[in-house]
């Protein structure tokens, strides 16, 4: 029996026999071919890059430059740091991953990428992998930054700090997928980026909320508030905010369980 001649897309003919099936890659080398394709994804994207780092960039350098806003006691470039770090980490974790999943959604990518052998949890499993990419990118360049601005982390809290990290993404990945399983396309590009202008302005993330008033009562219960908190006292005192770290905790299981039930893979 002759071979079949296939063209495949960047490289030579492969000759495939009918009585020599392909076999799908193991699961994790399909996951990681998933979170590359979807971190090559986020970072050529325009809308996105302006977003996850170039609006941080401009974030860091205007708090640490200027005294219009009110950060509290201390260096302003020790704490402008920690905060933009954790408004870096919502953009990625949470703004642009509902955006991006709401409009695969809606063009039926989901559905189609479901049937095949990467399977949907190997899905979700490349994009938890692409926005942990991202954010260790954004943490890098970011923190390279504010050391050349003058910013001193406390050693003691590195391991603190990027357990904070850790759980405020994955608390967000969940809100975000959950926004985006449950609303229209256009719905979720108009809440998720109200969402971020909303934690932005008043959500503890940038602005402590010891300094928000009688509002950060409120604020601190909130996993932007932890966030920031968090990465506030661990990187400004090397402290470890067992406090935030709870919150995010109970954010991160609550968010993941409402995704879970009531996440749709098809508008």
């Amino acid at each position: 029996m002759s071979a079949i001649e296939i063209a495949v897309p960047g490289s030579s003919p492969a000759s495939v026999r009918p009585d020599r099936p392909g076999r799908a890659a193991p699961p994790l080398r399909r996951i990681l071919a998933q979170t590359r394709f979807d971190a090559t994804a986020m970072l050529r994207n325009g809308e996105q890059l302006l977003l996850t780092v170039i609006l941080p960039l401009f974030i860091l350098a205007g708090l640490a430059r200027s005294g219009v806003v009110d950060l509290g006691d201390g260096r302003r470039i020790d704490l402008a740091t920690p905060g933009v770090l954790a408004l870096a980490l919502i953009s990625t974790a949470f703004t642009g991953q509902a955006i991006s999943t709401g409009f695969d959604r809606r063009a039926g990518l989901l559905r189609l990428l479901g049937t095949t052998p990467l399977g949907r949890s190997g899905l979700i499993a490349g994009r938890v992998g692409a926005v942990a990419v991202v954010s260790a990118i954004q943490v890098v360049l970011l923190g390279a930054v504010g050391l050349a601005l003058g910013w001193h982390p406390e050693l003691a809290g590195l391991v603190p700090a990027l357990l904070i990290g850790v759980l405020g993404s994955a608390a967000f990945v969940g809100l975000g997928l959950l926004l985006a399983g449950t609303l229209r396309a256009e719905a979720v590009l108009a809440a998720a980026n109200l969402i971020w202008i909303l934690l932005l302005a008043g959500g503890g993330v940038v602005i402590a909320g010891d300094q928000l008033g009688p509002l950060g009562d409120v604020v601190r219960w909130l996993p932007s508030g932890a966030l920031g908190d968090g990465l506030r006292s661990s990187l400004g005192h090397g402290h470890w905010p067992w406090l935030d770290l709870v919150v995010l905790l109970a954010w991160t299981v609550a968010g993941t369980a409402a995704t879970v039930r009531w996440f749709r893979w098809d508008s």
